[in-house]
């Protein structure tokens, strides 16, 4: 949605009135989530249709000016039809409206990516990957990515067959079977 911030000054109006009505979508529709804070999927589905899609629906019919990603070369319509990905959190009450989450997950990584030049080799970059991805997944479903990372290191090697995807899946990190030892008991994951 900041995208809104970089309007296209080839349109007849300002870039700056462009911005400014980008901006106020963005505050209406991130108000109406911020009242949601505390609903169930269900509810946050349910509101988003009755709230928020007559938002994008104004927005959609308005005269805002289609925005471009002119810096990468793209000529990307960030608001295509319908809505594209802006209006994607409207399909499910457990997705966010934004990225915020994922961002912050990351960002240790990309702060530190010269520290991992160890990982010189498409393999080594694979396996950081996967490794950071288990870790990341780990602590946003309450687990002790330690604990979390022993359990499997010491349970992967015994398992009867490790192609057992119905054995795999008892290993994952949102399933139900695993230890409570694995688990993080705080108010966020409780």
């Amino acid at each position: 949605m900041r995208r809104f911030l970089k309007a296209s000054p080839a349109s007849s109006r300002s870039a700056a009135a462009t911005a400014k009505e980008g901006l106020e979508l963005c505050n209406r529709l991130f108000a109406i989530e911020r009242e949601m804070k505390e609903a169930t999927p269900e509810e946050r589905y349910k509101t988003r249709l009755e709230r928020s899609r007559p938002v994008l629906d104004v927005a959609e019919n308005s005269k805002i000016p289609r925005v471009t990603e002119e810096r990468t070369g793209s000529s990307h319509n960030v608001l295509s039809e319908p809505m594209g990905s802006l209006a994607a959190f409207l399909l499910d009450g457990r997705l966010e409206i934004d990225n915020n989450r994922s961002e912050r997950a990351i960002k240790p990584f990309v702060i530190g990516r010269k520290n991992w030049l160890f990982a010189n080799t498409p393999r080594g970059a694979k396996a950081s990957a996967v490794i950071y991805s288990v870790v990341e997944t780990a602590k946003a479903k309450g687990l002790n990515p330690l604990v979390y990372l022993t359990y499997l290191f010491e349970t992967l090697p015994n398992l009867a067959n490790p192609h057992d995807h119905h054995d795999l899946d008892r290993l994952l990190p949102w399933s139900d079977t695993l230890p409570l030892i694995c688990r993080v008991f705080n108010k966020k994951h409780e």
